[in-house]
């Protein structure tokens, strides 16, 4: 029996680092479970787009898929624009059994991610009690997925920061330079910020310059290939696959 094809669909970006970082998470999906087939697709500004890969796995004789969201949250992506082009697809190629997987967030792996970062940019175990810590995220209007970065925040909270502050680079406030001068305000001398994002871009950037314009001492990378991203993709992938399997079966 095979298994299902894993179709990772990315946003996609004018920026060519976007796609970049997509497609080595992707190599390092592979690299962790040699003989699963997959594939990328975007949803716009790159190519492939997500129905010409389905079209062509139709094409080839593929007939499951699980299609993963590469996002973070649940919002407007992941509960419309991603739904709507599956069904289309669906409704144009009925033998190819497609299943969307969950988002990424939140999940502890996420947050092990996050800590490889700070700790690549050069934050020390013993840093932290000391540092106050800027979570920035992309920025969204959708209520779950601003409770979700809020819930992050806490949880961060717990693990020794002095403070955690959420930043947002679009859609509401505050700015990521606007956190991080709050926790100067606030007495605190270390501030480092830890971008909740996926891979570089407009949104990105615009956390990268509010950190540097606010003088943040510490800035992390993007999520990008991390290892702990690669095994929470197929995580989330294992776990619609089982549903796949129990519902073919009943």
């Amino acid at each position: 029996m095979t298994h299902p094809t894993l179709l990772v669909i990315a946003h996609g970006s004018r920026d060519p680092r976007h796609a970049a970082t997509v497609h080595a998470l992707t190599e390092r999906v592979r690299a962790e479970r040699p003989g699963l087939r997959v594939e990328t697709a975007f949803l716009e500004f790159n190519a492939p787009s997500v129905p010409r890969v389905l079209e062509r796995l139709a094409a080839e004789g593929a007939d499951e898929v699980v299609a993963l969201p590469l996002l973070l949250t649940r919002a407007f992506h992941a509960k419309t624009d991603i739904p709507s082009v599956l069904r289309e697809a669906r409704a144009r190629l009925p033998r190819l059994h497609v299943r969307q997987a969950d988002v990424l967030g939140p999940s502890p792996l996420l947050n092990a991610a996050l800590g490889r970062r700070l700790r690549e940019a050069g934050v020390r175990p013993g840093d932290v009690p000391r540092t106050g810590l800027v979570l920035a995220s992309a920025g969204s209007s959708d209520p779950e997925a601003i409770a979700v970065i809020a819930e992050i925040a806490r949880e961060l909270r717990h693990t020794g920061w002095c403070a955690v502050r959420p930043a947002f680079a679009s859609a509401l406030l505050p700015r990521t330079e606007d956190a991080v001068r709050a926790l100067r305000a606030e007495g605190v001398d270390r501030v480092a910020v830890a971008p909740y994002v996926i891979a570089p871009g407009r949104l990105p950037d615009r956390i990268v310059a509010g950190a540097e314009a606010a003088g943040a001492d510490v800035l992390a990378g993007v999520l990008g290939p991390a290892p702990e991203m690669a095994r929470l993709l197929l995580d989330r992938y294992d776990e619609t696959r089982v549903t796949v399997g129990a519902s073919l079966s009943a």
